[in-house]
């Protein structure tokens, strides 16, 4: 018995916002007073648009990052690709609390994707990829907090529910 879901960071608004960065750039460049040459482009070593192709290449990755979240009757784990490559696993004696509850991530974590609690509470830590505002909260017996966001919130809850009744875990609520 497994829970597993994988969610992605979507940003298709920076495409636009870099897309237009880059048609103002690139207008000054090649027609801002006659524009430069192709042997001044040389000179400086086509650094205009390596600066314009950067972004791009920098969003690209950060799309492809990938959380892949596990539950079972071991415990809890993780892996954020490719900022975390090997799994994290928190076992069931490790987790006090265990629920579903409501976040804004903006408000109470000030975004998306990973983050540490506003306001200097730096032992509440959040993965938020997604614009739902339930997640998966784990409290741990040395009083650190983790909230993962979820797309499957429904399938989430029977699972713990299930999962509890089962092997008898007294972390889930």
């Amino acid at each position: 018995m497994e829970f597993e879901e994988k969610q992605h960071l979507r940003l298709w608004w920076l495409y636009i916002l870099l897309g237009v960065e880059t048609i103002v750039v690139l207008s000054i460049i090649l027609f801002d007073k006659g524009g430069m040459s192709f042997q001044q482009l040389r000179e400086i070593y086509f650094l205009p648009f390596a600066a314009i192709l950067l972004p791009f290449i920098l969003i690209y990755v950060i799309q492809k990052n990938t959380l892949t979240l596990n539950i079972n009757a071991d415990g809890i784990s993780y892996k954020y690709f490719p900022f975390r490559i090997s799994k994290r696993l928190f076992d069931w004696k490790s987790i006090t609390k265990v629920y579903i509850r409501k976040y804004d991530a903006l408000s109470e974590y000030g975004g998306w994707g990973y983050r540490t609690r506003l306001w200097f509470k730096f032992k509440d830590r959040a993965y938020l990829l997604n614009n739902e505002s339930r997640g998966l909260q784990i409290e741990f017996s040395n009083g650190k907090k983790l909230l993962f966001s979820s797309n499957k919130i429904d399938e989430l809850q029977l699972f713990l529910i299930n999962l509890k009744t089962k092997y008898n875990i007294q972390a889930i609520h």
